[in-house]
């Protein structure tokens, strides 16, 4: 019959614990970093508002949910847009942009008196079309895709992009 020692026991236990410790914590890391591979944002318009909402000439920040397939996303699917209206009709009749600068991504306000937009957080100045007026924003204020459906303006979902594009 063989006999295990104390010290070859303490040794299986101490590295059955560590395998199992290190399985608790590597799979959501994997989890992590797989996941963008697996899931992709849904192709779905957004109602942001009739276009009776939207005056011409004018910029509006309106609300919306981002349909996430992302489980967690909780309050972080709560986000906003800026929509500008610059024509009656045509292809050319709206600009959306994200809230974010494209700086560090901290939301930008609207300088209506100005028309400019002005980010708090690093002194980013874009002007009414999302070019940079100045500051450290490396580019112009990152534009969503529109339709309009009926009376109703719909915006097209889309991840921010992380990586620079040339």
């Amino acid at each position: 019959m063989n006999e295990i020692t104390r010290r070859a026991f303490l040794s299986r236990v101490s590295l059955g614990l560590t395998a199992a410790i290190a399985g608790i914590v590597g799979v959501p890391i994997v989890g992590y970093l797989l996941a963008p591979l697996f899931q992709k944002t849904p192709d779905v318009p957004v109602p942001v508002g009739k276009l009776s909402e939207f005056p011409l000439g004018q910029t509006r920040l309106v609300k919306v949910r981002d349909p996430s397939p992302l489980a967690w996303a909780g309050q972080a699917a709560d986000t906003a847009l800026w929509v500008r209206r610059r024509q009656e009709s045509g292809p050319q009749m709206f600009q959306v942009f994200n809230v974010n600068c494209t700086h560090l991504g901290c939301p930008v306000n609207w300088q209506a008196d100005a028309k400019i937009f002005l980010c708090p957080c690093h002194g980013g100045v874009f002007y009414e079309d999302g070019t940079v007026a100045g500051g450290p924003p490396p580019r112009p204020l990152f534009e969503r895709g529109w339709e309009v459906s009926g009376d109703q303006l719909l915006v097209r979902q889309q991840p921010l992009p992380t990586v620079k594009q040339g």
